[in-house]
């Protein structure tokens, strides 16, 4: 059985969700017909899902994938929803466009999440293609067929170029995205290693949503010159990653980080390096002036 999700619930969405609340009022709920924020209205057709009433509960999905896009953008600002109540909208809304890539980009998406929406988004694009081809192939394909034929089983050869036989950079070449999306989210520290390079983001943020990822292998990400943004924003939304002093301090020497942040981590450091990086030319002039400041109110104090 599923582990039970322990969430806080505002006052608003409780009135509706309470074991003695009407039934007839728990399926206008679902239905969306009442007055809430969005961050409310997701949150309530979550509990909704999963109450003890069919009906409500299929009234609740339904509402849920009908709900205007704009619904959704709640989800920039939602600092910390349960990352089962975004598994719920991306089952019910992974083939919208808008609403996958808010669910991409927040940092609660777990790894199971990302995996359902970067197949959706895969298969849209698939779909797309297929949309897109000339009428005319599958005739040329049929001229063809009188020209080529498979092997008997008992006189394949066994080929040196095959998966078997290749590395897994020379795989990496092979990939479709998809297949580098899964193994980036899954794959051992070899996979995360050339996958992390990838050129598609969708490829090298998967990498960071590993759940096997170390944080000496994102000290490396970041010493390494990374030009990514997605990347530099998911380890900066990282709790647990920026607890450890070795990162934060990279994450100020590396330019891609958002100042912010940047500015943020500066106040973490000890004396020592703020000393250093007030007379660096190696970062940004804001972060050493600052650092400058930083010293000088010390000595005041």
């Amino acid at each position: 059985m599923p582990e039970p999700v322990q969430i806080t619930i505002p006052a608003a969405v409780a009135a509706f969700v309470r074991k003695d609340a009407p039934l007839q009022q728990r399926l206008c709920a679902a239905q969306g017909k009442v007055e809430l924020h969005s961050y409310e209205l997701l949150l309530l057709l979550f509990c909704l899902s999963k109450d003890v009433d069919q009906d409500v509960r299929n009234a609740a999905v339904i509402t849920l994938k009908e709900l205007p896009d704009h619904r959704f953008e709640c989800l920039v600002d939602w600092a910390d929803p349960h990352p089962a109540i975004l598994h719920a909208i991306a089952l019910a809304c992974a083939y919208r466009p808008c609403v996958r890539e808010l669910l991409l980009a927040h940092p609660s998406t777990s790894a199971e999440t990302a995996m359902l929406l970067y197949k959706a988004r895969e298969d849209e694009l698939q779909q797309q293609e297929e949309a897109a081809e000339v009428s005319g192939t599958a005739c040329a394909d049929e001229g063809l067929s009188d020209q080529l034929a498979l092997p008997d089983d008992e006189d394949a050869v066994v080929n040196e170029d095959s998966e078997e036989f290749l590395s897994k950079y020379q795989l990496v070449q092979v990939m479709g995205i998809a297949e580098k999306i899964k193994m980036a989210l899954t794959g051992d520290k070899e996979w995360r290693k050339i996958l992390i390079k990838d050129a598609n983001k969708l490829v090298s943020s998967g990498v960071l949503k590993n759940p096997r990822i170390t944080e000496p292998e994102v000290l490396t990400i970041l010493k390494s010159g990374v030009q990514n943004d997605e990347i530099m924003r998911l380890i900066c939304s990282n709790k647990e990653w920026v607890k450890n002093y070795q990162i934060r301090k990279a994450l100020i020497e590396n330019p891609k980080t958002p100042m912010a942040s940047a500015l943020r981590f500066l106040g973490t450091m000890n004396e020592k390096d703020v000393s250093g990086y007030a007379k660096s030319r190696n970062i940004s002039s804001v972060l050493a002036t600052q650092a400058k400041r930083m010293l000088l109110n010390k000595k005041r104090a």
